[in-house]
C-alpha cells in the first residue's frame, strides 16, 4: 500500500436513502429477509429472518455492523451518475468479469476468501509491532490462538469481538518464532460509532476503511438480504480519495484512474433475476448499495467470507457481469462531515 493522500469531492443535492429509509425499501420487495446482525457467534440474520439453507436463528446481541445510518448502509440506486463514469469504469476495465473472490473449499490450500475470527470471552490481548506504526492503532488486539489468517499475499487477520462491540483488523499479519505479533498495519473501529479514522491514515485496506463491513457472508445472503455495499478491487488507482475513504495508495495522479472510495453501482438495466439465488442476491446488493473501491489488485473482485455452504457453482454466474454494466456514481451528497461515516436520511 503506497503512501499518497488528496482530499476530493463536493457536495451534491442528495439524491438517494440512507440507513433505515433503505431498509424500509428492501422489506417491500423482499417480505422474509430482515438486517443481518452480528450475534455472539459470529454474523447472522435476524430473528425475523427466513433463511434459505442457514442454520435457525441464533441469539442475537446488541452489536450491529455500523449504525443504521452509516455510509456501508446508504443506498445508491438515485445518485447522480459521476460525470467520468464510462472513463473510470474504462480505467478498471470494461471488458473484464466479475470475480467473486470467496467460496467454499480450498485454493491452494486456503480457504477461499478473507475470514472474520470471533474473539472468545477472556481472549488475552497482545501487543502487535507495526511497519507503518505512524498510521496504526496501538491496539492492544484480542489475537486468538485459533485465530483465521488469510491465505495469499495480504494475510489479513479480522477479528469480530462481540463483548466490546469492535472490529480489529490487521494487514500482513504474522507471528514470529517467540510467538510475539507483527503486521503492516492495523485498525480498530467501534462498531457502535461512524467515526472515521484520522484523515490521511490507512487502515487494514488501502482506503483506510473496515474490511469486514464490506464482505459477503454466507448468513446474510441465506437470509435473502445483503445490507451493505461490497469491497471491490481496481487494477490501479488514483493518488487521491473520496468519502467515506481515508488514504489513498497510489502515486498517479491520472484522472481516469478512480480515487478510494469511489462508489459504483451495477445498472438498474441489467437484469439479475435469472441468475442463481446466491448469485442473484449478491448482485441486487450491487444494484441497491454498490461496490466501495478499497484496494488495488485484479478488477472488479468483490470480497466476502470463506464458508462451506457456499455453491461456487452459483457464484460463478456472477462472471456473465462486466465493468460495463456498472456505472461509478457521485455519493458526496450523503455526507454530513468528512469526519463522520454517517450519512444524510433522506428518501
Amino acid at each position: 500500500m503506497r503512501r499518497a493522500r488528496a482530499l476530493l469531492g463536493v457536495p451534491l443535492m442528495l439524491l438517494s436513502a440512507c440507513g433505515s429509509a433503505g431498509a424500509q425499501g428492501q422489506a417491500a420487495t423482499s417480505p422474509t429477509a430482515a438486517r443481518p446482525v452480528a450475534t455472539a457467534e459470529g454474523f447472522g440474520p435476524g430473528p425475523s429472518a427466513v433463511p434459505s439453507a442457514a442454520p435457525s436463528a441464533r441469539p442475537v446481541a446488541r452489536c450491529p455492523m455500523f449504525p443504521a445510518d452509516n455510509a456501508w448502509h446508504a443506498e445508491v440506486t438515485r445518485l447522480p451518475v459521476h460525470p467520468s463514469s464510462a472513463v473510470l469504469v474504462a480505467s478498471i476495465g470494461a471488458t473484464a468479469t466479475v470475480h467473486p473472490d470467496f467460496g467454499a473449499g480450498l485454493y491452494d490450500g486456503g480457504a477461499i476468501g478473507i475470514p472474520v475470527t470471533t474473539v472468545p470471552p477472556g481472549t488475552r490481548e497482545v501487543t502487535v509491532g507495526f511497519d507503518y506504526a505512524g498510521e496504526s492503532d496501538r491496539g492492544p488486539y484480542p489475537i486468538p490462538a485459533n485465530v483465521r489468517i488469510e491465505a495469499g499475499s495480504d494475510h489479513h487477520i479480522l477479528l469480530y469481538d462481540p463483548a466490546r462491540c469492535r472490529l480489529y483488523e490487521l494487514f500482513a499479519a504474522r507471528r514470529a518464532a517467540d510467538g510475539t505479533w507483527k503486521a503492516g498495519s492495523g485498525a480498530v473501529f467501534d462498531l457502535r460509532s461512524n467515526a472515521l479514522r484520522r484523515a490521511g491514515w490507512t487502515s487494514a485496506d488501502a482506503a483506510g476503511l473496515p474490511i469486514t463491513a464490506g464482505l459477503v457472508r454466507y448468513e446474510e445472503v441465506a437470509a435473502g438480504r445483503i445490507d451493505h455495499a461490497i469491497r471491490v478491487t481496481v487494477p490501479r488507482s488514483r493518488n487521491a480519495y473520496v468519502w467515506p475513504a481515508r488514504h489513498s495508495a497510489s502515486s498517479s495522479s491520472d484522472p481516469a484512474l478512480p480515487p478510494m472510495g469511489l462508489r459504483l453501482r451495477l445498472k438498474s438495466t441489467v437484469d439479475v433475476s435469472k441468475l442463481p439465488i446466491q448469485a442473484r442476491v449478491v448482485a441486487q446488493a450491487m444494484q441497491r448499495y454498490g461496490v466501495i473501491v478499497a484496494d488495488n489488485g485484479s478488477p472488479w473482485f468483490i470480497s466476502g467470507a470463506p464458508d462451506d455452504r457456499w455453491s461456487n457453482d452459483a457464484l460463478r454466474a456472477l462472471k456473465g457481469l462486466h465493468g460495463s454494466d456498472f456505472e461509478a456514481v457521485d455519493a458526496s451528497g450523503l455526507m454530513l462531515s468528512k469526519d463522520s461515516g454517517a450519512c444524510r436520511p433522506g428518501g
